[in-house]
């Protein structure tokens, strides 16, 4: 090969395929990103970049933290990896004890993933089978929500309601069907925090059961709040009422936490903030700080207690991963744990909120703004779509605030925002002020 040609193919962006990217746009002006400290992200032209979307909605304890820098480098001189099958390490227990005290109730066993799209396929799995387990097999329809997201393996895809993440894949897994979403309320808009209106649409599930005989279903999945659909908000009394419609069709309730979990919402999980306990939670992100993969399956001990049943020498639950549980990824999220622990990041949103909840709303009335959404560190600012261009509106304006120094993530034409736990005012200030100059410009 020519050695220009092959300078080019190895040092070139071409090779790789980016994730959830318009590769073209990007590969012709690329935002590259070399380090990270605290609450910013340091650019290639060597600028600061504040976080204000805790990387991917994962980095919630900030960057480069030296609790959790400092236990991978000591697990990996002591155990870099071990068999995930018939064999065990003592981080994974350790790991699990602390994460089930996280929870109320009875969600006490853990089963650990490398994703948030594997916890999903892994819950979806053990709702299936705990049926068939208690001598209910029939019971195999799963039941997810419009404009949910759940990942992008099949299973999550399938119970998962965003247009786009479905339309290319066929018919996905068969079986399925769908609530309908709580976004648009009229009366909702501009809501500060819970939404006071459309509780009532949790009764959707019973128009499913009579549809589809509610003995056949096996479980339903919900985000509590739902963040990559832009930021919708459960209305007050919403999941409660779900809990309930559940538990007289004796159907399992999955709560979806990979982006609530870990102190977004000012609790330790969305369950501590809605006071429901769901039957499973699904975790990741934020769970190693977004360090290194790793997602978990929180279990209630009924649906543990009845697969562990036949001989003992059998493998209970035909299921897992080669990583699950791995060394480092369980040496990350201990370390995470402890920087939660030691900084009360855990509650800090609780604190923030108020001062939060008065710089998302004081975005209204400004050009194109049509809803306002918050609740914890979390905010949605949705704007009408440019005509004849979805999507290019919000776009824009996350290249603006690229260039001024803030990083924001856009879903359709609404932009959401979930920085890191350890914002400090001064810096909310910043991305609000910066926010406010670029929307008053937009065409």
């Amino acid at each position: 090969m020519d050695p220009v040609a092959a300078g080019q193919k190895t040092n070139g962006l071409d090779a790789y395929w980016m994730p959830f990217t318009a590769n073209r746009q990007f590969k012709e002006n690329p935002r590259m990103i070399v380090g990270a400290e605290g609450m910013y992200f340091k650019t290639s032209d060597g600028r600061d970049l504040l976080d204000g979307i805790a990387g991917l909605w994962c980095c919630n304890a900030g960057h480069n933290r030296p609790r959790i820098v400092k236990a991978i480098q000591k697990q990996a001189s002591e155990l870099d990896y071990a068999p995930a099958f018939q064999m065990g390490h003592p981080k994974q227990f350790e790991l699990a004890s602390r994460l089930a005290a996280l929870m109320p109730g009875e969600l006490n066993r853990i089963f650990f993933t490398n994703s948030g799209s594997e916890a999903v396929e892994t819950a979806l799995k053990m709702a299936i089978a705990y049926h068939r387990l208690r001598g209910e097999g029939h019971r195999t329809r799963l039941i997810g929500r419009e404009k949910g997201y759940h990942g992008v393996n099949f299973g999550g895809m399938s119970v998962g309601g965003m247009p786009a993440n479905r339309k290319m894949f066929g018919s996905l897994v068969s079986g399925v069907d769908h609530l309908r979403h709580t976004h648009g309320i009229e009366e909702n808009r501009y809501s500060k925090g819970i939404p006071s209106h459309g509780d009532r649409l949790a009764d959707d599930l019973e128009r499913l059961c009579d549809l589809h005989d509610g003995s056949t279903i096996a479980a339903v999945i919900v985000e509590p709040l739902a963040g990559s659909a832009g930021v919708i908000l459960p209305p007050e009394g919403y999941l409660q009422r779900l809990r309930k419609i559940c538990d007289k069709h004796g159907i399992l309730l999955i709560f979806d936490e990979v982006i609530t979990g870990f102190g977004r919402l000012g609790t330790p999980f969305a369950v501590n903030k809605f006071g429901v306990e769901p039957d499973m939670v699904t975790a990741a992100k934020a769970l190693t700080n977004g360090v290194i993969p790793m997602g978990a399956v929180f279990v209630q001990d009924k649906i543990h207690d009845a697969f562990m049943q036949g001989p003992e020498n059998m493998v209970e639950f035909f299921h897992g991963y080669t990583y699950s549980g791995n060394p480092m990824a369980c040496a990350a999220a201990l370390g995470t744990l402890d920087t939660y622990e030691e900084e009360g990041l855990l509650t800090r949103a609780a604190e923030l909120s108020d001062y939060w909840q008065q710089a998302v709303h004081s975005l209204k009335g400004l050009p194109h703004v049509i809803d306002l959404r918050n609740l914890g560190l979390i905010a949605g600012i949705e704007l009408d779509p440019f005509p004849g261009a979805p999507t290019k509106r919000a776009f824009d304006v996350f290249l603006k605030a690229y260039e001024a120094g803030l990083l924001i993530r856009t879903t359709g034409d609404t932009i959401a925002l979930s920085p890191p736990l350890i914002i400090e005012k001064s810096q909310i200030d910043f991305a609000f002020e910066t926010l406010t100059t670029i929307i008053k410009n937009l065409e």
